[in-house]
């Protein structure tokens, strides 16, 4: 294959996977703005769609940017892997103090950021993993973190619903560690389990048309195994009639207390009675299941858009939201708590996104990569240089600690928007996208109701 067709594959790899970060990104302002249920209190169609979905591919898509920022499919050794990990812990300590400023805005959403910045260091010693390694560490997490979570639940300090920020990590620095870590809306222990995941994944050939089929068709076996796994449970094997046994211990309404959980999940958290809520798929649960079969449909999802990468011209629009995401969700966020058209969510719906667009296409014009994204970079490609310039090599705090000679990927250029240098053999990518929050449950607002 000559440079320039490897150039033109590497370009269609990295618009699919900056696609899939738009598309994430689109899911996450339709949960916050768009009706979660209708006239009838029933769930609507974003609900049904987006609820979940969108933040766990938020988690992969981290883990397939941190493998890029790690050497692609041929991650560095020695002191040029310990070089790569000081920068990505610095980037992983800008994206938790800029979530801590964001959690302030957090009035109708819940901020992600501090969950990914501290995904990001746990994953720092998971770099130099194979990928089977790495596909096993994530089941095993998927499998055992759910457990975990459960049993520490009623132990955990309760944080109101508030998501982190400077005050809260002031006045109760161990209930944000444990909100953080099992207790939160995106608890970064079983949600390692995406990142896993994701770097497994960027360590492979990604514009290989074969693996992006594997990814295809391994990640619609596994959604819908999971979800009759998890029909079968609750149905035919008597889950849910335990489920409901066990709610009318607290309640007068089990079952309608137990249908609200599994479709608008947790409120804020699982209830700890029974181990049987493990088998449910009640979107941002992190149960077993519902891990499993969020990888199954993201890891669908991205290799439909990377077998769609040919055709550039129709993902452009995602691809060109997901160059810059982490500006593009704080605008989000900005714009959210103002109120503007809060009455009004299919408007507010439209604006945003046309704010966003027009925003995004008119900066990366006349700049690689957006605001936060070029500041977060610039500080991780510092701090990397500055370790190995006191190893003793100046030559080698010039260069990126990847070598791509070594890789033997020097042929296939980074993207437009990498912020990394360009001997990088897969260019990175924003590497800290939002994901959608939970809206109040209607359990706790019936609740309300009746007393």
């Amino acid at each position: 294959m000559s440079g320039s067709s490897q150039a033109a594959v590497g370009k269609r790899r990295v618009t699919g996977v900056d696609a899939a970060r738009g598309a994430a990104l689109i899911a996450m302002m339709a949960i916050h703005i768009l009706p979660a249920w209708n006239e009838e209190f029933a769930p609507t169609l974003t609900w049904l769609l987006f609820a979940g979905r969108g933040a766990a591919l938020f988690a992969l898509l981290a883990g397939i940017s941190l493998a890029f920022m790690s050497g692609g499919k041929h991650p560095p050794r020695g002191r040029k892997m310990a070089a790569a990990r000081y920068g990505l812990a610095v980037r992983a300590a800008l994206i938790t103090v800029i979530g801590l400023f964001l959690g302030y805005l957090a009035v109708n959403a819940q901020v992600i950021l501090v969950y990914y910045g501290v995904m990001f260091l746990l994953a720092l010693p998971l770099l130099g993993l194979r990928v089977r390694t790495l596909l096993v560490l994530a089941a095993g997490i998927a499998a055992a973190a759910p457990v975990l979570m459960q049993v520490t639940r009623d132990w955990l300090p309760d944080m109101g619903g508030v998501e982190p920020n400077f005050s809260t990590l002031v006045e109760a620095p161990g209930g944000v560690i444990g909100q953080v870590l099992l207790s939160g809306t995106y608890p970064a222990l079983p949600w390692m389990a995406y990142v896993c995941v994701g770097l497994a994944i960027g360590r492979l050939d990604l514009a290989e048309r074969a693996v992006q089929i594997r990814l295809l068709v391994a990640g619609v076996a596994l959604a819908l195994a999971t979800a009759v796994l998890s029909a079968l449970i609750l149905g035919p094997i008597g889950g849910r009639q335990q489920l409901v046994d066990a709610t009318s211990e607290w309640t007068s309404a089990p079952e309608e207390i137990v249908g609200d959980i599994l479709i608008w999940g947790p409120d804020p958290v699982l209830p700890t009675d029974s181990w049987w809520w493990l088998a449910s798929l009640a979107p941002y649960s992190s149960t077993p299941l519902v891990l499993a079969n969020t990888i199954g449909t993201s890891a669908a999802f991205l290799g439909v858009l990377l077998l769609g990468g040919a055709r550039g011209r129709f993902l452009w629009p995602l691809a060109l939201l997901g160059k810059m995401t982490l500006t593009l969700y704080s605008l989000h966020l900005i714009l959210l708590a103002t109120g503007l058209l809060a009455d009004q969510p299919v408007p507010a719906m439209i604006l945003q996104l046309v704010i966003i667009s027009a925003f995004a296409s008119i900066w990366l014009r006349y700049a690689a990569q957006g605001p936060l994204e070029k500041g977060v970079a610039e500080a991780s490609k510092w701090a990397r240089n500055k370790y190995l310039a006191r190893l003793g090599d100046p030559r080698e705090s010039r260069t990126s600690p990847i070598n791509p000679a070594a890789a033997g990927t020097t042929t296939e250029p980074p993207a437009p928007s990498s912020s990394e240098p360009r001997g990088v053999a897969y260019p990175p990518a924003p590497s800290y996208p939002p994901a959608p929050p939970v809206p109040e449950g209607r359990a706790r607002h019936r609740a309300r109701q009746r007393s």
